[in-house]
């Protein structure tokens, strides 16, 4: 005896006296017609997907985007501090002259990014709860912004990313 024919006849055939009648309906053995759920995801829209979200995610959003200005507003303070800070790693340093103008240049887009995440997450969040017709583009401009900022904007760009964005085929999840 093979492994193959002991294991065939322990699993259990679920279609066993199963008809098919429609796409949403069988019958089982006892001729009784048992209505089956759909697995399939039509594809659903970002308004679809928007509607039940909507003023979670404009909350969020405002909030994210008065932290980010706050954060780019102390950046911008305490550049010189910065400045000091980074200047004291580069004393063996071979150049450290040009490694300073490129700690200029990318700490002064760190800000720039900072406070346009900021006005963005912050116009997003009053659109989406003014129900504006460009919340959705907003949003997800600021949510692909914020996805570098860890942990909150990850975290918030990723939602509203699976939010807003029109699932392609797959699966969706069973709804009770």
């Amino acid at each position: 005896m093979r492994i193959g024919e002991a294991c065939a006849g322990d699993v259990p055939n679920w279609t066993d006296g199963a008809e098919e009648l429609g796409t949403n309906q069988v019958t089982n053995g006892r001729n009784e017609t048992i209505r089956r759920e759909q697995e399939m995801a039509s594809d659903d829209s970002a308004a679809g997907n928007l509607g039940s979200h909507q003023q979670t995610m404009g909350v969020c959003w405002i909030v994210y985007g008065i932290f980010r200005l706050v954060m780019g507003l102390c950046l911008f303070l305490y550049s010189g501090t910065a400045t000091v800070m980074f200047g004291a790693l580069l004393g063996r340093a071979p150049d450290p002259f040009s490694l300073m103008a490129d700690f200029h240049v990318f700490y002064a887009l760190i800000v720039v990014l900072s406070l346009v995440c900021g006005l963005l997450g912050l116009s997003a969040g009053l659109a989406l709860l003014a129900k504006h017709g460009s919340a959705r583009k907003l949003a997800l401009v600021a949510a692909i912004l914020s996805v570098s900022d860890i942990p909150f904007g990850t975290t918030l760009g990723i939602f509203a990313l699976i939010v807003l964005l029109p699932s392609r085929g797959g699966f969706a999840p069973a709804r009770a």
